[in-house]
């Protein structure tokens, strides 16, 4: 099983680990892609006035136009670290086990806008880059991203993609048809969506599956897994999705 979630606007600075490195993440075949949007990153930066208007910046956001000058010298730290929010509060993958680590870098990608679907451990600079931002001299993003990245998705030996991102980040690299897959909704009893606890919600869960390691491939294989640990997952109204139930 593979596990899709989205990254966090906000981010842990700093960082211990050597510059990034391209062909070192996950999904090595997106190198042209992550390669291209790095350097219009890094071109943009040297305009301050352009990059906080196509970054959409306030005031107090302005110093990410240098973390996005330095993206390929900056020190970096494992994806599941550098960011924050409630998801990845949820989460807390700074608490969890060595094998529990492991077994999220096997199985979890993030997918950012910059680098695409990364893992777990891959090692990542500070940036400043939303799904749907527009950077001068590359394509829109989703255009930049989706086929390359669906691509590289049907390319990896996983028999089943749980994805918890949302529509942004769905739209930057789709599942393939070809590959099993399910999407998450989070609902209360009555079917009504959820905002703030739909993070949350999704944090705890990718935690329960990092501390258990199930095997997993299937949505019956999930459901069957969630029963034990007291979670409802049912199937939603189309036939690729299912439902995280939470109390309301």
């Amino acid at each position: 099983m593979k596990i899709l979630l989205p990254p966090s606007e906000t981010k842990r600075p700093g960082g211990s680990g050597a510059p990034l490195s391209l062909k070192g993440l996950a999904l090595s075949a997106l190198a042209g892609q992550r390669d291209a949007v790095v350097s219009a990153l890094v071109t943009l930066a040297a305009d301050r006035s352009a990059a906080a208007r196509v970054l959409k910046l306030s005031e107090r956001q302005l110093g990410d136009i240098d973390h996005n000058a330095a993206l390929r010298s900056a020190p970096t730290m494992a994806a599941v670290d550098r960011y924050t929010g409630v998801l990845y509060d949820a989460l807390d993958a700074a608490s969890l086990d060595a094998a529990a680590r492991r077994w999220l870098d096997r199985h979890v990608w993030i997918h950012s806008a910059p680098f695409g679907p990364v893992s777990a451990l891959d090692a990542i600079p500070m940036y400043r880059l939303a799904a749907g931002a527009s950077l001068p001299e590359l394509a829109p993003l989703r255009r930049h991203w989706a086929d390359a990245t669906s691509q590289a998705m049907a390319q990896e030996p996983s028999t089943f993609m749980l994805d918890l991102r949302s529509e942004a980040y769905v739209a930057l690299g789709p599942v393939p048809a070809s590959v099993p897959s399910a999407y998450v909704r989070v609902v209360t009893d009555e079917g009504r969506a959820l905002n703030h606890f739909n993070k949350k919600a999704k944090g705890e869960l990718v935690r329960a599956l990092a501390l258990d390691r199930p095997r997993v491939h299937t949505v019956v294989g999930l459901q069957k897994w969630a029963l034990s640990r007291g979670m409802t997952i049912r199937r939603g109204d189309t036939e690729d999705t299912i439902e995280l139930v939470v109390s309301s």
